[in-house]
């Protein structure tokens, strides 16, 4: 029954027992160097260790005073435990989580077995397998021509920079390769060292490279292009050899001639700039003067062109007039003949100005003044301001002219223009 109920005695599990026997009744908890002692002595039954004397007959055989249990070996329960606990061990460090970003490789007896995806995994322990973890997300760098100090600061390697060219030149070229693994397989097992192969395959193709090219061509323009072509000879070595990496980006970070030599190079690549700039400024200047001419040569031929159409024009109107003239005179001679003449008068006297002078007793007297008429027939003749000159020579010689002959009868002159 419990230990809290009626004749139970009052027994609880934290006393040290009941009424009698020398109990502490509800003292308080038990004395920790007797769970201590306790818990020595099962562990010691366990492992087979020697029993202790007992003043008191029960958990010891024989007479009092006797030892009993003697010298014994590990019990069987003991030994199960320990064997359990070290199997649950062994299995247990078989578990091993694989990070983002990283593939495991599982090895058994050194063999490649499988590729373990980011995650908890297990794999049977060591000895039989094993687990090697790979980066294949970071971006990784491999240098020629340079060693990398600090983030800032390189140090040049003159064995690996200076390559010949095809023009029999030498440059210093200092390149950068960044790759990532992308078959972690390939990468563990198919060379001992991928990064050291992977530098090599890099100088090979990069001297390839510029011995196909000429110094002036890989030091100015041509960079791009040496990369492009280094990057696809480095894909086809990889290609080849399997190695489990791919080329990400070729960086070339410096391409000058040697130390010894950059004075004078640096002098022809002025000559080079002052070369092109005369050039362009030339080419500037033709394609200001060849479109001018050519446009002034166009004008001038199609005004040559409309002169030609005009003259030609104006020939067939004038023989053209002429024959059907001619037709007119064939019909009637005597009224064609009058009909030019007075057409011809009109526009003759039309162009000329005419100064006509009516005296009272005299007859009338037509005066032309040939000074003026030539000067007005050099004008055109629907120009305002030679006409309106012409009248005032006009009126200015009529008016001298009869004040000459008969001052008398100036008054009752009248002087009229006609056109």
């Amino acid at each position: 029954m419990a230990w809290n109920e009626p004749g139970g005695n009052n027994r609880d599990p934290w006393s040290g027992g009941g009424a009698g026997g020398g109990g502490r009744g509800n003292q308080g908890p038990p004395d920790l160097d007797e769970v201590i002692r306790k818990l020595k002595a099962s562990l010691a039954g366990l492992f087979g260790a020697r029993g202790k004397r007992s003043g008191q007959g029960g958990g010891f055989g024989g007479n009092n005073g006797e030892r009993s249990g003697g010298a014994g070996g590990p019990s069987a329960k003991g030994v199960m435990l320990i064997v359990g606990l070290v199997v649950l061990g062994w299995l247990a460090s078989g578990i091993y989580i694989v990070d983002e970003g990283t593939r495991g490789v599982v090895t058994r007896f050194g063999e490649f077995e499988r590729i373990s995806m980011p995650g908890p995994h297990w794999h049977i322990p060591y000895p039989v397998e094993a687990t090697e973890r790979v980066d294949v997300a970071t971006r990784r760098t491999v240098t020629v021509g340079y060693q990398a100090v600090t983030a800032q600061q390189a140090r040049p390697i003159l064995s690996e920079a200076l390559m010949l060219t095809q023009d029999e030149n030498i440059v210093n070229v200092q390149l950068a390769v960044q790759y990532q693994v992308s078959d972690p397989e390939d990468f563990l097992f198919n060379f001992v060292d991928p990064e050291q192969t992977l530098k090599e395959l890099t100088e090979s193709a990069l001297r390839e490279t510029i011995g196909k090219r000429e110094m002036d061509f890989i030091l100015t323009e041509g960079r791009a292009d040496v990369a492009q072509n280094t990057q696809s000879l480095i894909n086809e070595g990889l290609a080849l050899y399997q190695a489990g990496i791919q080329v990400i980006e070729v960086i070339i970070q410096d391409v000058q001639p040697p130390e010894q030599v950059q004075g004078a190079f640096e002098d022809a690549i002025r000559a080079r700039e002052d070369r092109e700039r005369l050039i362009n400024q030339a080419q500037a200047y033709r394609n200001e003067i060849i479109p001018r001419a050519e446009g002034e040569a166009a004008r001038i031929l199609e005004d040559s062109l409309a002169y030609q159409a005009r003259i030609v024009q104006a020939a067939e109107g004038e023989s053209s007039r002429f024959s059907q003239q001619l037709a007119e005179y064939l019909k009637a001679p005597a009224v064609t003949r009058d009909r030019l003449y007075l057409d011809t008068m009109e526009r003759v006297l039309g162009r000329s100005g005419k100064v006509l002078i009516d005296v009272e007793d005299n007859a009338p007297l037509m005066y032309l003044p040939l000074e003026r008429m030539i000067r007005q027939s050099a004008a055109p003749s629907g120009d305002e301001s030679t006409q309106g000159m012409s009248s005032n020579n006009a009126s200015s010689f009529s008016s001298s002219g009869v004040q000459g002959t008969d001052t008398t009868a100036s008054s009752r002159l009248r002087t009229r223009e006609t056109r």
